[in-house]
């Protein structure tokens, strides 16, 4: 997430470094040193403090990181010290241990469908394909208004259901992930300062899953990676509607405080995770993942790139709230969808059996019973006939 610019060098930290402090530096020390009354011991401990925290950061700027190799994800904490903080990201969402948050609104994209006339710019920095956002998109529902700075993408390797997205769901990865990053323009004048503050930041992440229909949305990206195969190209894009990016329930998303997935890695992330998928096809993840190169044109050695995605950070006791609760946040799988529609069908043709078999088996009784009230009744009649007949015919036979 927000990859930095490709540096030039890969040497770590050195002694060499220190040879590089300018004299301005040095003179600068010592005329605050003068006006303080401070004594040459006081002066030289300040001025190899700065000589350290100086080389430090200038030599972190040298660094070319990568996702694997020599100054790979696992070396970062070595070169970017907070890569190896606690409040780090990506992380896996365990949602049996999400906290339901009922403060937690749906977000809201401010001016995303305003693209109006002007192209984007979209490039290649050797970590990633980029799109700059203008300045009048933004972001609502958070706790100040975050302006849209740009969006980027991560994937795998391997096609589907070999991962590739940075944020997993009880363990399991998507096959890319989208990051769209703001800034607090409410806090701080730019994305330079806010991105070293801790609520600098805000990131939309957006998991992507394969299927078999296109996504017509993601072509306006995706259609355009040829022209930016290399390290540094860029190219000019049609403006579109970037909501059109994004899932369509906004309402539903994982909450946590995180940090940059890339060096610097600062820890000044507010993330929401979107619960909601969204769906390419295979075809488009493909071109995802095998059209552009971490090298550049100039370079003999093509490099794909590939993989550029962090593996998950511990939480290290963070808790990470949900906007919804675990039984209205649920979402049923295709074959779970299928076999309660299933179940509903045979359950309305096995009632509808059930009432036809009891309605024919009263139309069968109903004329069976008349007729036994009817022979009940004509026995009845003959009965009392021959009851009544009976006293007469013993008058007649007494002397």
């Amino acid at each position: 997430m927000l990859p930095s610019p490709s540096p030039s060098l890969s040497l770590p930290v050195s002694l060499s470094h220190l040879l590089l402090i300018t004299p301005s530096i040095i003179i600068h020390f010592c005329v605050w040193a003068r006006r303080a009354n401070m004594d040459s011991l006081g002066l030289f401990i300040l001025l190899m403090l700065q000589c350290f925290q100086w080389t430090a950061a200038h030599a972190a700027e040298d660094i070319t990181w990568t996702y694997k190799g020599m100054v790979g994800q696992t070396e970062w904490s070595e070169y970017f010290l907070d890569c190896g903080g606690t409040s780090q990201s990506p992380v896996d969402v365990v949602t049996t241990q999400t906290k339901y948050d009922p403060s937690l609104i749906p977000l809201t994209p401010l001016g995303y469908d305003q693209h109006g006339n002007s192209p984007f710019t979209l490039y290649n920095n050797g970590h990633t394909a980029v799109i700059d956002l203008p300045e009048w998109m933004g972001i609502g529902g958070l706790p100040w208004f975050f302006t849209a700075v740009q969006l980027h993408l991560h994937w795998g390797s391997g096609g589907p259901s070999h991962g590739g997205s940075e944020h997993t769901i009880n363990g399991q990865s998507a096959d890319a992930e989208l990051h769209v990053v703001h800034y607090n323009s409410e806090l701080y004048p730019n994305m330079s300062t806010a991105m070293t503050k801790r609520d600098g930041l805000a990131v939309l992440g957006i998991l992507i899953v394969t299927g078999e229909e296109t996504n017509p949305a993601f072509n306006n990206v995706l259609n355009y990676l040829s022209r930016i195969r290399h390290a540094d190209q860029k190219a000019y894009i049609p403006a579109f509607d970037i909501k059109s990016l994004l899932p369509s329930d906004l309402g539903r998303y994982y909450r946590y405080n995180g940090s940059l997935t890339t060096p610097p890695c600062y820890q000044s992330v507010i993330w929401s995770v979107f619960h909601e998928r969204v769906q390419i096809s295979k075809a488009q993840l493909l071109r995802m993942e095998t059209l552009l190169y971490s090298s550049k044109s100039e370079e003999p050695d093509r490099m794909l790139l590939q993989d550029n995605y962090r593996a998950t950070q511990p939480l290290n006791h963070r808790v990470v709230f949900a906007s919804f609760s675990a039984e209205s946040g649920r979402e049923l799988s295709s074959g779970e969808v299928t076999a309660i529609v299933i179940g509903v069908m045979c359950g309305c043709v096995g009632l509808a059996v059930i009432v036809r078999f009891i309605v024919k088996t009263i139309r069968i009784k109903e004329p069976e019973k008349a007729k036994e009230i009817k022979q009940d009744t004509a026995l009845n009649s003959t009965a009392a006939g021959e009851k009544k007949e009976e006293p007469s015919l013993s008058l007649q036979t007494d002397p």
